[in-house]
Protein backbone atom coordinates (compact mmCIF):
# COMPACT_ATOMS: atom_id res chain seq x y z
CA UNK A 1 0.00 0.00 0.00
CA UNK A 2 2.55 2.42 -0.30
CA UNK A 3 4.18 2.49 3.00
CA UNK A 4 7.92 2.87 3.61
CA UNK A 5 10.00 0.88 6.11
CA UNK A 6 11.64 2.64 9.51
CA UNK A 7 14.76 1.46 10.96
CA UNK A 8 13.19 -0.54 13.39
CA UNK A 9 11.92 -2.83 10.48
CA UNK A 10 8.08 -1.50 11.12
CA UNK A 11 6.14 0.32 8.53
CA UNK A 12 5.38 4.00 9.32
CA UNK A 13 1.58 2.96 9.40
CA UNK A 14 2.76 2.79 13.62
CA UNK A 15 3.36 5.82 13.70
CA UNK A 16 0.21 7.52 12.19
CA UNK A 17 -2.15 9.05 14.82
CA UNK A 18 -5.40 6.84 14.98
CA UNK A 19 -7.63 9.55 13.14
CA UNK A 20 -4.90 9.65 10.06
CA UNK A 21 -5.43 5.36 10.08
CA UNK A 22 -9.00 5.73 10.03
CA UNK A 23 -8.61 8.20 6.98
CA UNK A 24 -6.46 5.73 5.15
CA UNK A 25 -8.63 2.96 6.21
CA UNK A 26 -12.05 4.19 4.78
CA UNK A 27 -9.97 5.58 1.68
CA UNK A 28 -8.76 2.01 0.94
CA UNK A 29 -5.41 2.72 1.08
CA UNK A 30 -4.34 0.80 3.75
CA UNK A 31 -6.31 -2.60 5.09
CA UNK A 32 -6.89 -3.14 8.83
CA UNK A 33 -4.66 -6.32 8.55
CA UNK A 34 -1.91 -4.28 7.41
CA UNK A 35 -2.60 -2.07 10.24
CA UNK A 36 -3.01 -4.44 13.07
CA UNK A 37 0.15 -6.46 11.72
CA UNK A 38 2.19 -3.39 12.22
CA UNK A 39 1.40 -2.97 15.28
CA UNK A 40 1.92 -6.34 16.04
CA UNK A 41 5.16 -6.29 14.94
CA UNK A 42 6.16 -3.24 16.71
CA UNK A 43 5.28 -4.95 19.85
CA UNK A 44 7.18 -7.95 19.09
CA UNK A 45 10.28 -5.70 18.37
CA UNK A 46 10.00 -3.64 21.64
CA UNK A 47 7.59 -5.44 23.85
CA UNK A 48 12.08 -7.05 25.46
CA UNK A 49 12.67 -3.45 26.56
CA UNK A 50 9.67 -2.02 27.01
CA UNK A 51 7.21 -4.58 28.95
CA UNK A 52 3.78 -2.97 28.05
CA UNK A 53 1.63 -5.64 27.64
CA UNK A 54 0.99 -8.42 29.86
CA UNK A 55 -1.23 -10.77 27.05
CA UNK A 56 -1.05 -10.08 23.35
CA UNK A 57 -3.54 -11.55 21.34
CA UNK A 58 -2.22 -11.61 17.96
CA UNK A 59 -4.96 -14.41 16.90
CA UNK A 60 -7.85 -12.77 17.75
CA UNK A 61 -6.38 -8.84 16.66
CA UNK A 62 -5.86 -10.47 12.98
CA UNK A 63 -9.31 -11.99 13.11
CA UNK A 64 -11.08 -8.75 14.55
CA UNK A 65 -9.21 -6.82 11.47
CA UNK A 66 -10.06 -9.53 8.63
CA UNK A 67 -13.84 -9.04 9.76
CA UNK A 68 -13.51 -5.19 9.43
CA UNK A 69 -11.84 -5.78 6.11
CA UNK A 70 -14.77 -8.11 4.51
CA UNK A 71 -17.10 -5.41 6.16
CA UNK A 72 -15.97 -2.61 4.39
CA UNK A 73 -15.29 -4.86 0.63
CA UNK A 74 -18.88 -5.22 1.12
CA UNK A 75 -19.80 -1.62 1.74
CA UNK A 76 -20.96 -1.73 5.09
CA UNK A 77 -21.19 1.80 6.73
CA UNK A 78 -18.67 1.06 9.91
CA UNK A 79 -17.77 2.91 13.00
CA UNK A 80 -15.02 5.83 11.99
CA UNK A 81 -12.51 4.03 14.25
CA UNK A 82 -13.27 0.59 12.41
CA UNK A 83 -10.25 -1.05 11.77
CA UNK A 84 -7.84 1.07 14.27
CA UNK A 85 -5.71 -1.77 16.64
CA UNK A 86 -6.29 -0.32 20.62
CA UNK A 87 -4.45 -1.84 23.97
CA UNK A 88 -6.43 -2.47 26.60
CA UNK A 89 -5.52 -2.01 30.59
CA UNK A 90 -5.82 -5.36 32.23
CA UNK A 91 -8.02 -4.18 34.84
CA UNK A 92 -10.97 -4.36 32.18
CA UNK A 93 -12.71 -8.08 31.54
CA UNK A 94 -12.31 -9.44 28.04
CA UNK A 95 -14.05 -12.48 27.92
CA UNK A 96 -12.39 -15.41 26.80
CA UNK A 97 -8.71 -13.06 27.37
CA UNK A 98 -6.80 -13.17 30.26
CA UNK A 99 -7.83 -10.44 32.81
CA UNK A 100 -5.48 -9.96 36.46
CA UNK A 101 -5.79 -6.60 37.17
CA UNK A 102 -1.59 -7.02 37.54
CA UNK A 103 -1.91 -9.36 40.29
CA UNK A 104 -1.11 -13.21 41.07
CA UNK A 105 -4.59 -13.74 42.59
CA UNK A 106 -6.22 -13.48 39.32
CA UNK A 107 -2.96 -15.24 37.14
CA UNK A 108 -4.62 -17.48 34.62
CA UNK A 109 -8.57 -16.19 34.74
CA UNK A 110 -10.49 -16.11 31.71
CA UNK A 111 -13.73 -14.00 32.84
CA UNK A 112 -16.89 -15.13 31.40
CA UNK A 113 -17.61 -11.69 29.90
CA UNK A 114 -17.53 -8.81 28.61
CA UNK A 115 -17.10 -5.45 29.99
CA UNK A 116 -19.20 -2.28 28.57
CA UNK A 117 -16.15 -1.23 27.07
CA UNK A 118 -14.92 -3.89 25.69
CA UNK A 119 -18.64 -4.79 24.46
CA UNK A 120 -18.24 -1.13 22.75
CA UNK A 121 -14.35 -1.98 21.05
CA UNK A 122 -15.83 -5.01 19.50
CA UNK A 123 -18.88 -4.02 18.08
CA UNK A 124 -17.15 -0.83 16.34
CA UNK A 125 -14.56 -3.04 15.09
CA UNK A 126 -10.96 -1.99 16.67
CA UNK A 127 -8.66 -5.02 17.02
CA UNK A 128 -8.21 -5.41 20.78
CA UNK A 129 -3.89 -6.24 20.66
CA UNK A 130 -3.77 -7.26 24.16
CA UNK A 131 -3.53 -6.75 27.89
CA UNK A 132 -1.48 -4.18 29.48
CA UNK A 133 0.56 -3.75 32.31
CA UNK A 134 -0.41 -2.06 36.04
CA UNK A 135 0.00 -1.72 39.44
CA UNK A 136 -1.86 -4.35 40.94
CA UNK A 137 -5.31 -3.47 41.52
CA UNK A 138 -4.08 -0.04 40.68
CA UNK A 139 -2.73 0.57 43.41
CA UNK A 140 0.37 3.03 42.49
CA UNK A 141 2.38 5.61 40.82
CA UNK A 142 4.87 3.68 38.78
CA UNK A 143 3.53 0.42 37.46
CA UNK A 144 6.18 -0.95 39.72
CA UNK A 145 3.75 -2.70 41.78
CA UNK A 146 2.86 -5.17 39.01
CA UNK A 147 3.07 -8.69 39.71
CA UNK A 148 4.72 -9.41 36.31
CA UNK A 149 7.32 -7.64 36.29
CA UNK A 150 7.87 -3.33 35.81
CA UNK A 151 6.72 -1.30 32.14
CA UNK A 152 9.65 0.91 31.18
CA UNK A 153 9.32 4.54 30.29
CA UNK A 154 10.22 4.54 26.34
CA UNK A 155 11.81 8.14 27.03
CA UNK A 156 14.43 6.46 29.43
CA UNK A 157 14.34 2.28 30.15
CA UNK A 158 15.51 3.05 33.28
CA UNK A 159 12.77 5.08 34.17
CA UNK A 160 9.05 4.94 35.34
CA UNK A 161 5.76 5.19 32.61
CA UNK A 162 3.79 6.45 35.63
CA UNK A 163 1.10 4.29 37.16
CA UNK A 164 -1.30 3.02 37.61
CA UNK A 165 -1.51 2.89 33.84
CA UNK A 166 1.79 2.78 32.98
CA UNK A 167 1.21 -0.02 30.66
CA UNK A 168 -1.34 1.52 28.57
CA UNK A 169 0.73 4.98 27.97
CA UNK A 170 4.15 3.19 27.48
CA UNK A 171 2.39 1.37 24.46
CA UNK A 172 1.02 4.36 23.33
CA UNK A 173 4.47 6.38 23.74
CA UNK A 174 6.20 3.39 21.98
CA UNK A 175 4.20 3.29 19.10
CA UNK A 176 3.12 -0.21 19.95
CA UNK A 177 -0.46 1.25 19.89
CA UNK A 178 -2.07 3.87 18.69
CA UNK A 179 -5.10 3.63 21.24
CA UNK A 180 -5.28 2.59 24.77
CA UNK A 181 -7.97 2.25 27.66
CA UNK A 182 -6.92 3.59 30.90
CA UNK A 183 -8.30 3.74 34.60
CA UNK A 184 -8.00 6.81 36.63
CA UNK A 185 -8.73 6.29 40.19
CA UNK A 186 -6.53 9.44 41.72
CA UNK A 187 -4.80 9.84 38.28
CA UNK A 188 -3.99 6.76 36.50
CA UNK A 189 -4.48 8.11 32.85
CA UNK A 190 -3.30 11.57 33.70
CA UNK A 191 -0.27 11.26 35.68
CA UNK A 192 1.32 8.72 32.93
CA UNK A 193 0.60 10.24 30.29
CA UNK A 194 2.34 13.68 31.74
CA UNK A 195 5.87 11.22 31.63
CA UNK A 196 4.86 9.27 28.79
CA UNK A 197 4.38 12.24 26.79
CA UNK A 198 0.76 11.16 25.76
CA UNK A 199 -2.30 12.52 26.04
CA UNK A 200 -4.66 11.30 29.11
CA UNK A 201 -8.04 11.55 29.86
CA UNK A 202 -10.13 11.52 32.78
CA UNK A 203 -13.83 11.51 32.10
CA UNK A 204 -16.74 12.75 34.16
CA UNK A 205 -17.61 10.35 37.12
CA UNK A 206 -20.56 8.35 35.56
CA UNK A 207 -19.57 9.48 31.73
CA UNK A 208 -17.97 6.27 30.93
CA UNK A 209 -19.48 2.96 31.87
CA UNK A 210 -17.93 0.96 34.98
CA UNK A 211 -19.46 -2.07 34.49
CA UNK A 212 -16.77 -4.95 34.35
CA UNK A 213 -13.81 -2.83 35.12
CA UNK A 214 -12.14 -4.48 38.11
CA UNK A 215 -13.53 -1.99 41.58
CA UNK A 216 -10.41 -0.44 43.54
CA UNK A 217 -12.47 2.61 44.68
CA UNK A 218 -15.92 2.50 43.05
CA UNK A 219 -16.45 6.31 44.19
CA UNK A 220 -13.55 7.59 42.04
CA UNK A 221 -13.02 4.90 39.47
CA UNK A 222 -13.05 6.44 35.87
CA UNK A 223 -11.84 4.58 32.33
CA UNK A 224 -10.92 6.85 29.42
CA UNK A 225 -8.70 7.76 26.71
CA UNK A 226 -4.70 7.41 26.30
CA UNK A 227 -4.13 8.62 23.01
CA UNK A 228 -1.28 10.42 21.17
CA UNK A 229 -3.52 13.22 20.01
CA UNK A 230 -6.51 15.51 21.24
CA UNK A 231 -8.75 14.45 18.78
CA UNK A 232 -8.14 10.43 19.15
CA UNK A 233 -8.74 10.85 22.63
CA UNK A 234 -12.15 12.44 21.49
CA UNK A 235 -12.87 10.09 19.22
CA UNK A 236 -12.16 7.13 21.37
CA UNK A 237 -13.82 9.08 24.28
CA UNK A 238 -17.10 9.50 21.83
CA UNK A 239 -17.19 5.69 21.47
CA UNK A 240 -16.64 4.56 25.05
CA UNK A 241 -18.80 6.81 26.68
CA UNK A 242 -22.71 7.62 27.28
CA UNK A 243 -24.93 5.76 29.33
CA UNK A 244 -25.09 1.99 30.54
CA UNK A 245 -28.51 1.02 31.79
CA UNK A 246 -25.92 -1.75 33.44
CA UNK A 247 -23.92 0.63 35.46
CA UNK A 248 -26.04 2.24 38.27
CA UNK A 249 -23.79 5.00 38.31
CA UNK A 250 -23.85 6.02 34.66
CA UNK A 251 -25.05 9.21 34.06
CA UNK A 252 -28.90 9.00 31.74
CA UNK A 253 -27.20 11.81 29.11
CA UNK A 254 -25.49 11.61 25.67
CA UNK A 255 -22.03 12.74 25.76
CA UNK A 256 -21.52 16.61 24.49
CA UNK A 257 -19.62 17.00 21.27
CA UNK A 258 -16.19 16.10 21.88
CA UNK A 259 -14.81 15.27 18.32
CA UNK A 260 -16.45 18.61 17.34
CA UNK A 261 -14.91 20.22 20.29
CA UNK A 262 -11.67 18.90 19.11
CA UNK A 263 -11.67 20.04 15.82
CA UNK A 264 -13.11 23.53 16.71
CA UNK A 265 -10.33 23.98 19.17
CA UNK A 266 -7.16 22.48 16.96
CA UNK A 267 -8.10 26.56 14.95
CA UNK A 268 -6.45 28.14 18.13
CA UNK A 269 -8.60 30.86 19.17
CA UNK A 270 -9.48 30.66 22.75
CA UNK A 271 -11.21 34.03 22.77
CA UNK A 272 -14.23 34.16 25.38
CA UNK A 273 -12.69 31.27 27.41
CA UNK A 274 -11.91 32.30 31.09
CA UNK A 275 -8.35 29.69 31.92
CA UNK A 276 -8.24 29.18 35.76
CA UNK A 277 -4.69 28.73 37.42
CA UNK A 278 -5.00 26.97 40.58
CA UNK A 279 -3.19 28.50 43.33
CA UNK A 280 -2.81 25.62 45.10
CA UNK A 281 -1.67 22.92 42.23
CA UNK A 282 1.88 24.41 41.87
CA UNK A 283 5.04 26.13 43.93
CA UNK A 284 7.16 24.30 46.32
CA UNK A 285 7.38 20.79 45.27
CA UNK A 286 7.32 21.34 41.53
CA UNK A 287 10.58 20.99 40.09
CA UNK A 288 11.53 24.10 37.79
CA UNK A 289 11.28 22.77 34.34
CA UNK A 290 7.77 21.07 35.13
CA UNK A 291 6.77 24.92 36.18
CA UNK A 292 8.85 26.72 33.92
CA UNK A 293 6.55 24.79 30.65
CA UNK A 294 3.66 25.32 32.64
CA UNK A 295 4.07 29.03 32.38
CA UNK A 296 5.19 28.96 29.10
CA UNK A 297 1.84 26.98 28.05
CA UNK A 298 0.03 29.67 30.09
CA UNK A 299 1.48 32.49 27.79
CA UNK A 300 0.42 30.46 24.28
CA UNK A 301 -2.98 29.96 25.71
CA UNK A 302 -3.25 33.88 26.58
CA UNK A 303 -1.94 34.55 23.02
CA UNK A 304 -4.74 32.35 21.91
CA UNK A 305 -7.02 34.74 23.06
CA UNK A 306 -7.82 33.16 26.34
CA UNK A 307 -8.26 35.32 29.61
CA UNK A 308 -5.95 33.90 32.21
CA UNK A 309 -7.32 34.44 36.28
CA UNK A 310 -6.02 33.11 39.48
CA UNK A 311 -8.48 30.98 41.66
CA UNK A 312 -7.59 29.59 44.74
CA UNK A 313 -9.11 26.33 46.35
CA UNK A 314 -8.14 26.27 50.06
CA UNK A 315 -9.07 22.21 50.68
CA UNK A 316 -7.11 21.23 48.02
CA UNK A 317 -4.28 21.21 49.89
CA UNK A 318 -6.02 18.50 52.36
CA UNK A 319 -7.16 16.20 49.03
CA UNK A 320 -4.12 13.97 49.21
CA UNK A 321 -4.83 12.83 52.90
CA UNK A 322 -8.59 12.31 52.20
CA UNK A 323 -8.34 10.05 49.51
CA UNK A 324 -5.78 8.03 50.87
CA UNK A 325 -8.71 7.40 53.34
CA UNK A 326 -11.07 6.86 51.10
CA UNK A 327 -9.47 5.00 48.58
CA UNK A 328 -8.43 1.82 51.23
CA UNK A 329 -11.51 1.99 52.80
CA UNK A 330 -13.69 1.35 49.73
CA UNK A 331 -10.45 -1.03 48.11
CA UNK A 332 -11.13 -3.47 51.32
CA UNK A 333 -14.28 -3.43 50.87
CA UNK A 334 -14.04 -4.60 46.81
CA UNK A 335 -11.19 -6.73 47.85
CA UNK A 336 -13.20 -8.98 50.14
CA UNK A 337 -14.26 -10.99 47.15
CA UNK A 338 -11.18 -12.14 46.78
CA UNK A 339 -10.99 -14.99 49.41
CA UNK A 340 -9.93 -18.22 47.11
CA UNK A 341 -13.43 -19.67 47.68
CA UNK A 342 -14.99 -18.96 43.36
CA UNK A 343 -12.38 -17.81 41.00
CA UNK A 344 -9.04 -16.89 40.67
CA UNK A 345 -6.30 -18.06 43.02
CA UNK A 346 -6.57 -21.14 45.61
CA UNK A 347 -3.42 -21.81 48.44
CA UNK A 348 -4.78 -24.65 50.60
CA UNK A 349 -2.15 -25.14 53.50
CA UNK A 350 -0.54 -28.24 53.14
CA UNK A 351 -1.50 -29.36 56.99
CA UNK A 352 2.31 -29.98 58.08
CA UNK A 353 1.26 -28.65 61.00
CA UNK A 354 -1.88 -30.67 62.24
CA UNK A 355 -4.29 -28.07 61.64
CA UNK A 356 -7.55 -28.73 59.31
CA UNK A 357 -7.46 -26.79 55.78
CA UNK A 358 -10.48 -24.84 57.10
CA UNK A 359 -12.06 -21.89 54.77
CA UNK A 360 -10.47 -19.12 56.85
CA UNK A 361 -6.88 -20.38 56.91
CA UNK A 362 -7.15 -20.79 52.64
CA UNK A 363 -8.48 -17.36 52.57
CA UNK A 364 -5.43 -16.32 54.56
CA UNK A 365 -2.67 -18.51 52.98
CA UNK A 366 -4.20 -17.10 49.46
CA UNK A 367 -4.28 -13.41 49.96
CA UNK A 368 -1.01 -13.78 51.36
CA UNK A 369 0.56 -15.73 48.09
CA UNK A 370 -1.75 -13.60 45.88
CA UNK A 371 -1.37 -10.31 47.29
CA UNK A 372 1.80 -7.56 46.76
CA UNK A 373 2.46 -5.51 49.67
CA UNK A 374 1.04 -1.80 48.28
CA UNK A 375 -2.77 -4.11 48.11
CA UNK A 376 -1.87 -5.49 51.65
CA UNK A 377 -0.79 -1.71 53.35
CA UNK A 378 -3.94 -0.55 51.63
CA UNK A 379 -6.91 -3.06 52.81
CA UNK A 380 -5.35 -2.51 56.18
CA UNK A 381 -5.43 0.90 56.23
CA UNK A 382 -8.76 1.21 55.09
CA UNK A 383 -10.19 -2.25 57.39
CA UNK A 384 -8.69 0.02 60.01
CA UNK A 385 -10.16 3.35 58.99
CA UNK A 386 -13.58 1.68 58.98
CA UNK A 387 -13.45 -0.18 62.45
CA UNK A 388 -15.50 0.76 65.12
CA UNK A 389 -14.38 3.48 66.64
CA UNK A 390 -12.49 5.23 64.35
CA UNK A 391 -15.10 5.35 61.23
CA UNK A 392 -15.83 8.93 61.90
CA UNK A 393 -12.61 9.99 62.89
CA UNK A 394 -11.02 9.03 59.63
CA UNK A 395 -13.32 8.06 56.55
CA UNK A 396 -16.34 10.42 57.69
CA UNK A 397 -14.15 13.10 58.57
CA UNK A 398 -12.99 12.08 55.02
CA UNK A 399 -15.58 12.63 53.61
CA UNK A 400 -16.82 16.11 54.75
CA UNK A 401 -12.99 17.44 52.93
CA UNK A 402 -14.23 15.53 49.92
CA UNK A 403 -17.78 17.89 50.11
CA UNK A 404 -15.28 20.97 50.70
CA UNK A 405 -12.82 19.98 47.14
CA UNK A 406 -16.78 19.64 46.00
CA UNK A 407 -17.48 22.99 46.86
CA UNK A 408 -14.21 24.89 46.21
CA UNK A 409 -14.27 23.15 42.60
CA UNK A 410 -18.01 24.88 42.26
CA UNK A 411 -16.54 28.60 43.03
CA UNK A 412 -13.71 27.77 40.84
CA UNK A 413 -15.64 27.30 38.19
CA UNK A 414 -17.41 30.24 38.43
CA UNK A 415 -14.69 32.97 38.25
CA UNK A 416 -13.05 30.33 35.12
CA UNK A 417 -14.58 27.81 32.23
CA UNK A 418 -11.60 25.62 32.64
CA UNK A 419 -8.75 25.05 35.27
CA UNK A 420 -5.11 24.68 34.79
CA UNK A 421 -1.74 23.26 36.59
CA UNK A 422 1.07 20.97 36.36
CA UNK A 423 -0.28 17.55 35.56
CA UNK A 424 2.32 15.85 37.82
CA UNK A 425 5.16 18.13 40.27
CA UNK A 426 7.66 16.48 38.46
CA UNK A 427 8.82 14.02 35.25
CA UNK A 428 9.70 10.34 35.27
CA UNK A 429 11.49 8.88 38.14
CA UNK A 430 14.27 6.43 38.49
CA UNK A 431 12.59 2.86 38.79
CA UNK A 432 13.38 2.35 42.65
CA UNK A 433 13.69 5.47 43.71
CA UNK A 434 10.50 5.81 45.27
CA UNK A 435 9.72 2.32 45.93
CA UNK A 436 10.68 1.96 49.14
CA UNK A 437 8.97 5.37 50.22
CA UNK A 438 5.08 5.07 49.69
CA UNK A 439 4.64 8.93 50.76
CA UNK A 440 6.93 9.90 48.22
CA UNK A 441 5.07 7.47 45.57
CA UNK A 442 2.00 8.76 47.20
CA UNK A 443 2.65 12.64 46.46
CA UNK A 444 3.42 12.49 42.53
CA UNK A 445 -0.39 12.40 42.32
CA UNK A 446 -0.92 15.61 43.98
CA UNK A 447 -2.55 17.71 41.42
CA UNK A 448 -4.84 14.80 39.93
CA UNK A 449 -6.65 13.67 42.81
CA UNK A 450 -9.15 16.76 43.76
CA UNK A 451 -10.81 15.77 40.38
CA UNK A 452 -11.71 12.73 41.35
CA UNK A 453 -13.18 12.91 44.63
CA UNK A 454 -14.99 15.77 42.81
CA UNK A 455 -16.10 13.61 40.08
CA UNK A 456 -15.07 16.29 37.34
CA UNK A 457 -13.28 15.69 33.98
CA UNK A 458 -9.89 16.24 33.75
CA UNK A 459 -7.19 16.32 30.64
CA UNK A 460 -3.04 16.03 30.41
CA UNK A 461 -1.37 17.32 27.22
CA UNK A 462 1.71 17.20 26.35
CA UNK A 463 3.56 21.07 26.90
CA UNK A 464 7.17 20.44 26.48
CA UNK A 465 10.35 18.67 28.05
CA UNK A 466 11.93 19.46 31.45
CA UNK A 467 15.43 20.66 32.12
CA UNK A 468 16.46 16.90 32.06
CA UNK A 469 15.33 16.32 28.67
CA UNK A 470 11.58 14.30 29.98
CA UNK A 471 8.22 14.68 28.91
CA UNK A 472 5.89 17.14 30.70
CA UNK A 473 2.14 17.43 31.30
CA UNK A 474 -0.62 20.37 31.46
CA UNK A 475 -3.63 19.34 33.19
CA UNK A 476 -6.76 20.73 32.42
CA UNK A 477 -9.91 20.55 34.44
CA UNK A 478 -13.11 21.35 33.51
CA UNK A 479 -17.02 21.24 35.45
CA UNK A 480 -19.10 17.92 35.74
CA UNK A 481 -20.83 17.12 32.34
CA UNK A 482 -18.89 19.75 30.31
CA UNK A 483 -16.32 17.24 29.03
CA UNK A 484 -16.23 19.02 25.71
CA UNK A 485 -14.71 22.02 27.39
CA UNK A 486 -10.92 19.74 27.81
CA UNK A 487 -11.11 18.70 24.24
CA UNK A 488 -11.54 22.87 23.03
CA UNK A 489 -8.76 24.10 25.16
CA UNK A 490 -6.20 20.88 25.05
CA UNK A 491 -6.59 20.57 20.82
CA UNK A 492 -5.93 24.31 21.18
CA UNK A 493 -2.91 23.91 23.50
CA UNK A 494 -1.71 20.59 21.37
CA UNK A 495 -2.00 22.86 17.99
CA UNK A 496 -0.35 26.22 19.85
CA UNK A 497 2.49 24.35 20.99
CA UNK A 498 2.91 21.72 17.51
CA UNK A 499 3.57 24.90 15.88
CA UNK A 500 5.73 26.07 18.49
CA UNK A 501 8.07 22.40 17.93
CA UNK A 502 7.25 22.08 14.28
CA UNK A 503 5.51 18.41 15.36
CA UNK A 504 4.62 16.57 17.75
CA UNK A 505 6.62 16.24 20.91
CA UNK A 506 6.95 12.51 20.71
CA UNK A 507 8.93 12.87 17.85
CA UNK A 508 11.86 14.08 19.98
CA UNK A 509 11.80 10.76 21.70
CA UNK A 510 14.71 8.40 21.29
CA UNK A 511 14.03 5.56 19.31
CA UNK A 512 13.84 2.36 21.40
CA UNK A 513 16.16 -0.55 20.69
CA UNK A 514 14.01 -3.35 19.14
CA UNK A 515 14.85 -7.28 19.05
CA UNK A 516 16.39 -8.72 16.25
Amino acid sequence: MGTSTTATGATDLTRLSAAELATRLAAGEVSSVEVTQAHLERIAAVEPSVHAFLHIDDDGALATARDVDARRSAGERLHALAGVPIAVKDIVVTKDLPTTAGSKILQGWIPPYDATITTRLREAGLPILGKTNMDEFAMGSSTEHSAFGNTHNPWDLDRIPGGSGGGSAAAVAAYEAPLAIGTDTGGSIRQPGAVTGTVGVKPTYGGVSRYGLIALASSLDQAGPVTRTVLDSALLHELIGGHDPRDSTSIPEPLPPLVEAARAGAAGDLRGVRVGVVTELGGEGYQPGVRARFEESLELLRGAGAEIVEVSCPHFTYALGAYYLILPSEASSNLAKFDGMRFGLRVVPDGGDGLAATAERVMSATRGAGFGDEVKRRIILGTYALSAGYYDAYYGSAQKVRTLIQRDFAAAFEQADVLVSPTAPTTAFKLGEKLDDPLAMYLNDVATIPANLAGVPGMSVPNGLSDDGLPVGLQILAPAKADDRLYRVGAALEALLESTWGGPLLARAPELEVAR
